[in-house]
């Protein structure tokens, strides 16, 4: 992290001890907070020992009365929240609006099926051991070490925060260093309301609190952000058998089938491509066309693309460093013999990138195998659907995808290799809250959102139960030879038979 007196656009900088971070587009200071020190996390996580005590030993419905309660708080403040996002992210209002939504209606599923998602129910026995009863209950972790991202500062860590907060742990949050008054701004409001103990604390700073925070003693730690530093995160947290939840990142792709509906389709492209100026893990980055849609998608898209506000409707790049490679992506695709329909070498514009759509780029060029994370869409005319899921699975990456189609859109999204698929549009899965969220390959694994979210933030107890005598009393060393005859008897009648 670089030390400096004067912040440029998009930069994260500490001086005399805090962190400053600043607009991407203009480079004014939006916020100074203190960075946290390697014993200061760790104390961070021993404040949360002793305050995760007290949060598991609340009942269900008093855990969900104070989430409902910060659920509440925060939408009452949206507006200052969006606000904020803005100024320090470069998200437009209305997208981080829309973000803030998409967190509390998780936040509040969250609360609201903790309790039947992890509560203790009783799960059926077996024939050959009719005397014990079985339970199975998901017990809180404990502390749980949440690293958050930049591009989608609250609905992103809310996945794990709010997931984490329902099933019973107490949890330390480090923000990404780029938008770290965001995340003051919800753990300050969460504290408000569950004002007893810190169940949310929140530290701040680089790599060095991430990777301090990965070391602390956490009892598990969710990580988003780049396949490189999601390794680094693994490597830390092994030294100490601590589990992880890791999500990296993606190249998605839409397909377009022959029956599509491509007005729609190339409205969606426009939109899931360029919203917030592409820096999304789920957005669009390849699109597969079938050829007997090809030229009329590629001229909608042309003309979706162009009625597209780039100050307004997209914003700046967040990291300085990203222009360069989104610019290197564009350069490597023209050079490589693709064209650029629209924007190409000078749409990397100062903070602003203008939104380019590419064709005829090669399988293998940058462009198409590396994560942009930019406003660019490489479209690609493929022969039939069958090419066009190959191709799509034709990728390191596995998070996202989308299908558009009439008739087949179920067909194509059951086979192709990604954690969620979205048919008929795009992102959709992100902001259902029973659907888990994640992917496989280069983009992750473990899931947020969902059962299988709450899950993730809690362990499995499982308790049996002796409910009436054993006939015959197998489990002992006092077992006579007329019980095993009969045991050997039911296993025979029971599991020998070919059906």
């Amino acid at each position: 992290m670089t030390t400096t007196s004067q912040p440029q656009p998009g930069a994260s900088v500490v001086s005399a001890g805090e962190l400053i971070s600043t607009n991407p587009a203009t480079g004014e200071e939006v916020a100074r907070l203190p960075v946290s020190s390697a014993a200061d996390v760790k104390a961070a996580v021993a404040r949360a020992r002793a305050a995760s005590d007290w949060w598991a030993q609340l009942s269900w419905r008093e855990r969900r009365r104070r989430l409902l309660r910060w659920r509440s708080l925060l939408v009452q403040r949206m507006q200052s929240l969006a606000e904020l996002m803005h100024r320090e992210g470069g998200k437009p209002v209305d997208e981080a609006l829309l973000e803030i939504v998409s967190a509390v209606d998780h936040a509040a599923w969250a609360a609201k099926q903790a309790r039947k998602v992890l509560g203790r129910r009783r799960v059926p026995g077996s024939l050959m051991q009719l005397e014990y009863a079985g339970y199975l209950e998901y017990q809180p972790y404990g502390v749980i070490g949440v690293i958050g991202p930049w591009n989608f500062p609250i609905f992103t860590p809310f996945g794990s925060i709010a997931y984490a907060l329902a099933a019973g742990n107490a949890v330390v949050f480090k923000p990404s260093e780029y938008t770290p008054a965001i995340g003051q701004f919800y753990v300050d409001a969460f504290n408000e309301v569950v004002p007893e103990h810190p169940v949310l604390q929140i530290v701040h700073g680089g790599g060095e609190v991430g990777a301090a925070l990965c070391r602390s003693g956490v009892d598990k730690l969710a990580f988003t952000g780049s396949g490189p530093t999601g390794a680094k995160v693994m490597a830390a947290c092994a030294e100490s058998l601590t589990p992880v939840l890791i999500e990296c990142g993606g190249k998605d792709a839409m397909i377009v089938a022959d029956d599509a509906d491509v007005a729609k389709a190339a409205e969606t492209a426009a939109w899931g491509a360029n919203f917030n100026a592409g820096q999304a893990c789920v957005g669009i980055e390849r699109a597969y066309v079938h050829a007997k849609v090809y030229d009329d998608f590629v001229a909608k898209l042309v003309a979706e693309t162009e009625r597209i506000d780039t100050d307004t409707q997209v914003g700046p790049i967040t990291m300085p460093g990203q222009r360069d490679i989104i610019a290197r992506h564009i350069d490597s695709a023209l050079a490589d013999g693709g064209r650029a329909l629209l924007g190409g070498p000078d749409s990397v514009r100062g903070a602003y990138v203008r939104p380019t759509i590419l064709v005829d780029v090669p399988h293998d060029s940058a462009a198409v195998r590396e994560e942009t994370f930019g406003p660019t869409i490489v479209v690609t005319k493929v022969a039939s659907n069958d090419e066009a899921v190959t191709l799509a699975n034709d990728s390191a990456y596995g998070l996202g995808s989308s299908v558009f189609s009439k008739g087949q859109g179920m067909a194509i999204a059951a086979r192709l290799r990604t954690g969620m698929t979205a048919v008929n549009s795009a992102f959709a899965f992100a902001v259902l809250p029973e659907l888990p969220f994640g992917g496989v390959g280069q983009s992750g694994f473990g899931r947020i959102h969902g059962h299988d979210g709450l899950k993730e933030f809690a362990r499995a107890k499982s308790i049996a139960k002796r409910r009436m005598p054993s006939t015959p009393a197998l489990l002992t060393f006092r077992r006579t030879p007329a019980g095993m005859k009969l045991a050997m008897a039911a296993v025979k009648f029971l599991h020998g038979r070919s059906r």
